[in-house]
């Protein structure tokens, strides 16, 4: 009986404790490690015949080569960040352009205020992922 009660814990926290790694795709493994290392400030760990891994404050990246690439139409990676404004000016500075969507307002950095009053703004990388920033009340 202690057995199972000590699987049951261990299934009831299971990945939750865990942290996350991260899986992006390129098609060109230099201009991806310019762009996350040079502009966002990622740390760049290493890279061999599978994957180029970056460190984001403890989460690992893996950067994946791909012959090609069709970019998806939504986030498939974003950061927290506590103060959205101060960020995405800073990028901007760097030449991140943030995107742009008609069937929502966004300020004049690109940032949209939902209704609960979370802020987010997007943004691609070289391959053409969308990213974003995002800060939650």
């Amino acid at each position: 009986m202690k057995a199972r009660s000590a699987l049951n814990a261990y299934i009831d926290r299971m990945l939750g404790t865990n942290k996350i790694v991260a899986f992006l795709p390129t098609t060109d493994y230099d201009a991806a490690r310019a762009f996350f290392e040079g502009v966002l400030g990622l740390r760049f760990v290493s890279q061999d015949g599978f994957a180029m891994v970056l460190d984001a404050n403890g989460i690992m990246i893996r950067v994946t080569k791909l012959r090609e690439h069709t970019p998806l139409p939504y986030t498939i990676l974003g950061w927290e960040v506590s103060d959205i404004e101060r960020t995405v000016s800073a990028l901007t500075e760097r030449g991140v352009t943030f995107e742009r969507f008609g069937f929502f307002e966004q300020d004049a950095l690109g940032i949209w205020t939902a209704p609960t009053g979370d802020k987010v703004a997007w943004f691609k990388d070289p391959d053409g992922n969308t990213l974003s920033v995002s800060q939650h009340v």
